[in-house]
């Protein structure tokens, strides 16, 4: 029985996150049916990260095993067929050995943030980045971030319904860039806390504006306390950018 790796990209905003749920569609839910409409099979993708609802991602990773020995084109062009006109596509499909596992066999995970901060509103991107109405300082913001990296109690830019069994990561990277007329936040760790990214976004966030000095930053980390988190940034300016094996 071959297993198959998929890269996805899409738009999570019809969604309530990439896992399977009760509450609405999830992308997980849409490429079942997918693969359901076209093999015929029950099969349920894992994937290399729980996405939230409304965020988005440019390269999620997903393996599924299916009976046939089906070429890799066939499998992304059929599943691409029958995801339409929802806002999911399958980049590529390749075939792996029966022991890879999207999400136990990442070796890291990279995540993208958006802000666009201009006075005018966002037309075109307004449910694909953070509209902020006044001038970031980008460099302030990068200054805080670096207090972040290494590893750290993230217990401060935890989301109180996380799951995972200790408040302790090791964050690689955390750069604040000035992309245009927008300010991008690049993270990248072997994983994540639930909200973690956001969490810290929404703290570098203050400091752009000022409102924060880069060393509340570091404070608030400290704190090992969620009560020290600024407001948490929304999702929609959120992306898996990519995940690494």
């Amino acid at each position: 029985m071959p297993r198959y790796r998929i890269t996805v990209e899409y738009d999570g905003t019809p969604y309530v996150g990439w896992q399977m749920q009760d509450n609405g569609p999830s992308v997980q839910a849409r490429l079942a049916a997918a693969l359901k409409a076209f093999c015929g099979e029950d099969v349920v993708p894992g994937g290399a990260g729980r996405t939230d609802a409304g965020v988005h991602a440019l390269g999620q990773v997903a393996h599924f095993d299916l009976e046939k020995d089906w070429a890799t084109d066939t499998v992304r062009d059929a599943l691409n067929a029958h995801l339409r006109p929802d806002p999911i596509a399958v980049l590529d499909c390749t075939k792996v050995s029966t022991d890879f596992d999207a999400r136990f066999s990442a070796t890291g995970r990279s995540y993208l943030f958006r802000i666009c901060d201009r006075r005018a509103p966002l037309a075109l991107d307004r449910i694909r980045a953070w509209h902020v109405p006044r001038a970031l300082d980008s460099d302030a913001m990068h200054a805080a971030a670096q207090f972040l990296t290494g590893k750290h109690d993230f217990t401060t830019f935890r989301a109180a319904q996380c799951q995972a069994k200790s408040p302790v990561k090791t964050l690689d990277r955390l750069d604040v860039l000035r992309v245009g007329g927008e300010v991008q936040i690049a993270a990248e760790a072997r994983s994540f806390l639930h909200n973690q990214v956001r969490s810290m976004v929404g703290a570098l966030k203050l400091v752009g504006e000022g409102r924060w000095h880069p060393r509340d930053v570091e404070k608030a980390l400290n704190a090992k306390d969620r009560a020290a988190c600024a407001p948490v940034a929304p999702p929609h300016g959120l992306y898996l950018n990519s995940v690494a094996y």
